[in-house]
């Protein structure tokens, strides 16, 4: 297979996506705002995050089937139109302030299941191209533009809701999905072929291949149930930092946006030191450590005194760098343990797995608060996520990830 050409390739990847993750970062935030401000209810919020979420937990592990099965880049393409088409319908939905709350969850729902679809194909089509030694390098870079998205997407979409009607801000996620689209049309990705039948019995002998890949690597078994341990405790904490920037820190509005962008900050710091940096330090101690940093950037926000918010903004630039670095270094280990032909299956079942945590933590993370305190949940939670660290230096088979292959 030949990857000489790999980084003119991912140019172009990495133009499309990134427009499209500045879009939909953007249109995402408009909506929470627009909802926000339309309906001043936590329940219309709830319902709309589920129907964002439970459908890429759902139907994700039998969309890694296709994907595994599936010409890779048409999967992203047609993922992209159909995301884009739902947009448009909802903006008939929404047209003229007549807004049909069941179609908005229904077509939230629809654009689920192309994520399902384009998330773990885009994810999965790396090591078609780029050459093992560069894919913790092109992780780093991925993590940068999710980082730059995350900074200026709810900066771009607070400015497209103050100026147009939502109606008319949706139609950015169309322009991102038609360059993602576009950028796609100018590059050729490996296809494997797998002359398999298609039968249901087929699928779902396929998805157990999958999870038999995973649990066959006794070591990649411990990484992914560690993570997803993990994400249980830190998905309410993410959902909770704007209450403990008020509850705690006294702060408003301003406040809360700095914390925001400054974990997005933290995140294109730990993609820039991945991407620009070779980094010798093999990737399954790189997880490990990074679930404890950030476990004790959680730790210590929630003991601080609340005077101290600007100690609390540099720990959480620290905290957005972990989860950077972690996510990296994750996403390449699981690319280079597992067989190409494999890795949608692997990917999506991942990706479920986390799902599922996270919408445990929003359903409950408002009765966490209440009953605990938002300030001990992060410290709680942040015990939680270096234990889980600590116990995998000491997990022999997850430690023996990468072993096998000379680290370059």
């Amino acid at each position: 297979m030949q990857k000489e050409k790999w980084f003119k390739t991912y140019l172009f990847i990495w133009f499309g996506q990134f427009v499209s993750l500045l879009s939909s970062s953007a249109v995402n935030f408009a909506i929470i705002i627009w909802l926000s401000l339309e309906y001043k209810s936590a329940e219309i919020l709830g319902y709309s995050a589920i129907a964002a979420l439970l459908p890429q937990a759902l139907i994700g592990p039998f969309a890694g089937v296709y994907i595994d099965r599936w010409d890779r880049k048409k999967i992203m393409i047609f993922a992209d139109a159909f995301i884009a088409i739902c947009t448009i319908m909802m903006t008939l939905v929404i047209k003229d302030g007549h807004v049909q709350l069941n179609l908005l969850y229904l077509l939230m729902v629809c654009r689920s299941i192309g994520s399902a679809f384009h998330s773990p194909a885009m994810q999965a089509i790396a090591p078609l191209i780029v050459p093992e030694n560069q894919l913790l390098r092109v992780s780093g870079i991925n993590q940068m533009l999710q980082s730059v998205s995350s900074i200026a997407g709810p900066a771009l979409g607070t400015l497209a809701i103050a100026n147009f009607p939502i109606n008319r801000v949706l139609y950015l996620d169309v322009i991102g999905a038609v360059f993602a689209i576009c950028s796609l049309l100018f590059i050729s990705i490996p296809h494997l072929k797998v002359e398999v039948s298609g039968s249901i019995g087929q699928v779902w002998k396929d998805l157990k291949m999958g999870m038999a890949a995973i649990y066959r690597n006794k070591g990649l078994a411990w990484m992914f149930l560690y993570s997803v341990m993990a994400t249980v405790g830190i998905m309410p904490v993410a959902i909770m930092f704007p209450l403990l920037t008020i509850d705690h820190f006294g702060g408003k509005e301003f406040e809360m946006s700095v914390i925001e962008v400054i974990w997005g900050v933290g995140m294109l710091i730990g993609g820039s030191i991945l991407s620009i940096f070779k980094i010798n330090l093999r990737k399954v101690l790189l997880i490990n450590c990074m679930h404890i940093l950030l476990g004790l950037t959680f730790v210590f926000s929630g003991i601080l005194n609340p005077n101290l918010f600007i100690v609390f903004v540099v720990l959480t630039g620290i905290g957005g760098m972990a989860m950077s670095i972690f996510s990296a270094a994750f996403m390449t280990t699981i690319q280079e343990e597992v067989a190409p032909e494999m890795l949608g299956r692997v990917f999506s079942l991942y990706f479920s797995f986390a799902i599922i945590p996270s919408l445990i933590g929003l359903i409950f993370a408002g009765n966490i608060g209440d009953y605990i305190g938002v300030a001990n949940a992060f410290v709680i939670a942040g015990l939680l996520v270096i234990g889980l660290g600590i116990c995998s230096f000491f997990t022999p088979s997850l430690m023996s990830l990468g072993l096998k292959k000379p680290e370059e």
